[in-house]
């Protein structure tokens, strides 16, 4: 039952009956009940004036009683001056909730050719740790929010960046290499990304190590703690050792690539089977490997516009200041990207493969900075919809 309809139909009847005149929809105004008055819905009956030719209160009363005894859906009714104040029967609200409860897709609006294309990333894992409790938030607000849109109309596609390349990853890496002796997922019984995990935490326990033997040696040569932390954090010889790989993975190194793949391959397994536990999909995935290079070609072509500028060290930064930010890097002193300008060329190829009309990320407030540095970016590369970046930022538990 659609309890305003009903209230339309028996107004437009009432009049008829009572004073013998059709009355068109437009002129039967129904409206929310005052709160301080009895009932749920007040039809305005001044428009009935002329044709009642009576006074409002009389007009009103007329109408009201000939509803309640006519309509179902009317309990009672009260008059104030020219408003007919409407009680809605108890079955009429029972009727409405179980027709409601019936229909699986009340309240939704199906998309057309011409909704809105949103597209909404979430879960963004990097493949040198598990997916944690963080993870599981993410997926669940991304996957709602994606039904909360579909059901609003919006043609969506869900998106995932997974984050498989880095100094992050050369460090799960470097890590098996040196204390895995060939374990895998299939002999350790543990899922690939645990596993993963694991050796990226043993590498920060190892580097923890260095840094502190470094630090106490520099502070023992005369240097301050702050100064000596640094150095010693800068020239530890697993963090080289981290860059060396990374820097080799860029350039393409067969050997370094082969245990990339592998070691990756052990996570993609690892995340699957979390995602469906969670019941969660994707209608896309993109690989920060496949993206990054995409983005530092858009940072070189900012350089020579002038947009950005390169130091003395090599790297390469965006100033920010007139934006009343600071500097942000884009490309390190050896070539090597960072998170932003793989964001940069993930979002190039996001709006090259589909007609998108936004662009949602979900992603915990602790990266308000960098969205709202990256729409600043990709505004001043010539992107129309960098401003239109929407970041559904949410707090941390």
């Amino acid at each position: 039952m659609n309890i305003l309809n009903e209230i339309n139909s028996a107004a437009k009847a009432a009049v008829k009956a009572l004073y013998g005149q059709d009355v068109p929809e437009k002129m039967v105004q129904v409206q929310k009940t005052k709160k301080e008055f009895e009932g749920s819905l007040t039809l305005v009956v001044f428009p009935f004036l002329k044709m009642s030719k009576k006074k409002p209160e009389d007009t009103a009363q007329e109408i009201g009683e000939w509803m309640k005894e006519n309509c179902k859906a009317v309990a009672d009714f009260n008059v104030v001056k020219g408003f007919l104040n409407i009680v809605i029967a108890k079955s009429a609200w029972l009727s409405m909730l179980n027709d409601i409860n019936k229909d699986e897709h009340y309240g939704e609006v199906k998309a057309t050719d011409d909704s809105p294309l949103v597209m909404i990333e979430y879960s963004s894992p990097n493949t040198n740790k598990p997916l944690h409790l963080g993870h599981v938030r993410n997926n669940l607000l991304g996957w709602s929010l994606a039904q909360i849109m579909a059901a609003n109309g919006n043609k969506v596609v869900k998106t995932n960046i997974v984050n498989d390349r880095g100094i992050h990853i050369c460090k799960s890496m470097l890590a098996w290499l040196k204390w895995g002796n060939g374990v895998t997922p299939e002999t350790s019984g543990m899922k690939g990304d645990h596993l993963i995990g694991d050796f990226y935490v043993a590498f920060d326990k190892h580097y923890r190590e260095e840094v502190k033997e470094l630090k106490a040696r520099f502070v023992a040569e005369g240097m301050d703690e702050e100064a000596a932390e640094k150095k010693a954090k800068d020239e530890a010889p697993l963090i080289k050792e981290a860059h060396e790989m990374l820097v080799k993975w860029e350039q393409g190194d067969k050997e370094v690539r082969a245990l990339w793949e592998k070691m990756n391959s052990w996570v993609y397994a690892g995340f699957d089977e979390t995602y469906k536990n969670l019941g969660v999909s994707f209608d896309k995935i993109y690989y920060e490997s496949q993206t990054y290079l995409k983005g530092k070609a858009k940072v070189e072509e900012g350089l020579e516009k002038g947009l950005f500028e390169r130091h003395d060290d090599n790297s390469v930064w965006a100033d920010l200041t007139n934006e009343g930010l600071d500097q942000k890097l884009l490309l390190r002193s050896d070539g090597t990207s960072v998170y932003m300008t793989q964001d940069i060329g993930t979002a190039e190829m996001r709006f090259k493969d589909y007609p998108i009309d936004k662009m949602i990320y979900v992603v915990g407030n602790e990266q308000n900075y960098h969205f709202q540095v990256l729409s600043i970016l990709l505004d001043r590369l010539g992107f129309k919809w960098g401003k239109e970046l929407v970041h559904f930022s949410y707090g941390m538990v």
